[in-house]
C-alpha cells in the first residue's frame, strides 16, 4: 500500500484594480440575481405590465424600501454591465497607460450614472404631484 501525499500551492495575488474589479463582478452578480428576480416577479407576474400606470409607480415609490430596491438594482446592474464592458475593452486596447485610463473613466461614468440615479430615485420624488 502506497500513500500519495499531496502538496498545495499558494499563490499571492496581488490586489489591483482587475482583481477587485474581477471580485465585483461576482459579488454583484449574486446581488443581482435575487434583485432581478424579485423585480421580474413583482413586475411581470404579480402586477402585469399592462396594470401599471402613473398611479401605482406613485403608489410603489412612496415607500423608501422600493426607492432603495430600485436604485441598489441600477448600480449593480450598471457595475456589472460598465465591468464587462471594461473587460471587452481591453482585449482591444494594447497599451498600459490606455488601459487605465479607461478602466478609471468608466469608473466615473458608472459613479456618475449610479449618483445620479439614486439621487433621482430616493430623494427626487415629489409627494405633492397630482395623480389623476
Amino acid at each position: 500500500m502506497t500513500t500519495v501525499t499531496e502538496s498545495v500551492r499558494r499563490v499571492k495575488v496581488s490586489r489591483n484594480y482587475d482583481h477587485i474589479a474581477w471580485k465585483w463582478m461576482r459579488y454583484s452578480a449574486m446581488l443581482l440575481i435575487p434583485l432581478v428576480g424579485i423585480h421580474i416577479v413583482l413586475q411581470d407576474v404579480i402586477v402585469g405590465v399592462h396594470s401599471m400606470d402613473l398611479n401605482y409607480v406613485a403608489e410603489r415609490w412612496a415607500n423608501i424600501f422600493w426607492r432603495a430596491f430600485d436604485a441598489l438594482l441600477l448600480g449593480f446592474t450598471m457595475a456589472h454591465g460598465i465591468n464587462g464592458l471594461r473587460q471587452v475593452l481591453n482585449d482591444f486596447i494594447q497599451g498600459e497607460r490606455t488601459r487605465k485610463i479607461v478602466s478609471w473613466g468608466l469608473f466615473i461614468f458608472w459613479l456618475a450614472i449610479t449618483a445620479f440615479g439614486a439621487i433621482a430615485l430616493i430623494g427626487g420624488v415629489r409627494q405633492d404631484f397630482p395623480l389623476n
